[in-house]
């Protein structure tokens, strides 16, 4: 079931007006319509049975979103994110070093790819084999890291079960520390959110490797699989995995307004569809939390208030990094007025993105206004200099982006 509050998020969706002898459908049922497409297209009978979905609420553990979220899956390089706890855990209390070198062994050099191609009896630094699995999901490094921490990989994999045991991971057996394929190795889309929140939560200290887009390793270059590090803002991890047995997974990590979700896809058709679901899924997600935020918080409106264009009442407050705040930065910039709330939304994150070195994590607002009996909502970005207000409008003008540099009251 999707459970979004206290109504399943059906509910929640088709309240709508009856219209006609019809019931016309919520903006929540039309954006529900869309995922189920995204749904379709990703799983296609023969890769139905694959499919599974969940995104929790970082902060709590609290499950907002699931669809055969408890069902066993396998995992695929989804596992490498236990291999990488364990890791962590390791540095932590000084079993291990980041610029250690680790040797390599034939077995290790010999996994199948995707591999970094270290070779048998040469050594590796522990950091590199973290950005190796990190970025290029390097089967051969999980090997060696198993290898140094557990005697072998087989007891390492003993390992990473009974810590997933002891984190809540209920329904989850690991066989090997990379995720290539074996009958025994199943896990569930709800145990990979439980593992990554445990990754942020436990060891933040590390967590910064998972937003890594690219790693040298030798004369190569290899980039994180993970695109969605640069086609969502708010993401900043976590892991993506393949087989051909499981299809296409993601575990990702997005933070707004000072709210961390994490989502887990498992079963993808290809990489793409499986992208888009993650984000279809995340800005779902995202609304609602913010909906939910502004009804608790926002006072009741008169009618005489409803009537005054001048009414103002802040419906979304959010911040996409920890970027300093200038004291001086009270200026902010209007990126249009829109009718309806996601497209005034939709319209800010593109612009961020259109000038990411001016305006990625700066605060967001969206603004509701009456005029002329008709519901408005200013989309802006604050937050910055006056010499960035204008410089932001100036780049995105550029690229036909309607901009208005918007003073401090």
């Amino acid at each position: 079931m999707w459970i979004l509050g206290r109504r399943t998020i059906w509910e929640d969706a088709f309240a709508g007006r009856k219209v006609g002898g019809l019931y016309r459908l919520t903006r929540r049922a039309a954006v529900l319509l869309s995922v189920l497409i995204l749904i379709a297209t990703l799983a296609h009978p023969a890769s139905a049975r694959r499919y599974a979905s969940v995104v929790i609420d970082a902060d709590t553990g609290e499950v907002i979103y699931g669809r055969q979220e408890n069902a066993q899956r396998i995992p695929a390089s989804l596992v490498k994110m236990m291999t990488l706890y364990l890791t962590f855990e390791a540095l932590a209390d000084g079993t291990l070093q980041l610029k250690q070198e680790l040797k390599v062994s034939k077995r290790a050099a010999g996994r199948a790819p995707t591999k970094l191609g270290v070779h048998p009896g040469k050594t590796i630094a522990v950091e590199d084999a973290i950005l190796g699995l990190i970025t290029k999901s390097a089967n051969d490094v999980a090997t060696v890291l198993a290898e140094a921490l557990g005697g072998s990989e087989p007891k390492f994999a003993r390992l990473m079960t009974i810590k997933g045991r002891k984190l809540g991971m209920k329904h989850t057996k690991f066989r090997n520390a990379s995720g290539l394929p074996n009958r025994r190795q199943r896990s569930t889309a709800l145990d990979m959110a439980v593992l990554a929140r445990a990754l942020f939560r436990d060891y933040p200290q590390y967590y910064h490797y998972f937003s890594t887009q690219q790693f040298r390793f030798g004369k190569k270059v290899h980039k994180n699989h993970n695109n969605l590090l640069t086609t969502y803002v708010g993401v900043d991890g976590i892991k993506t995995g393949y087989t051909r047995a499981s299809g296409f997974n993601v575990a990702v990590s997005a933070k707004r307004n000072n709210r961390r979700i994490i989502g887990v896809i498992i079963g993808g058709r290809t990489a793409r569809s499986r992208d888009n679901h993650a984000r279809a899924l995340l800005d779902e997600v995202f609304t609602k939390l913010a909906h939910d935020e502004v009804a608790s918080k926002a006072p009741r409106r008169t009618a005489a208030a409803v009537a005054s264009p001048q009414t103002t009442s802040l419906l979304l407050a959010e911040t996409n990094t920890d970027r300093p705040i200038d004291e001086d930065a009270n200026w902010g910039i209007q990126v249009g007025a829109f009718q309806k709330f996601a497209a005034a939304r939709k319209q800010i994150h593109r612009a961020a993105s259109a000038a990411p070195s001016l305006l990625q994590g700066r605060r967001v607002s969206i603004i509701a206004v009456s005029d002329a009996g008709r519901d408005l909502y200013r989309a802006r970005l604050t937050g910055v200099t006056e010499g960035i207000a204008h410089e932001a409008c100036a780049v995105l003008r550029e690229q036909d982006f309607d901009c208005v540099p918007v003073p401090p009251k």
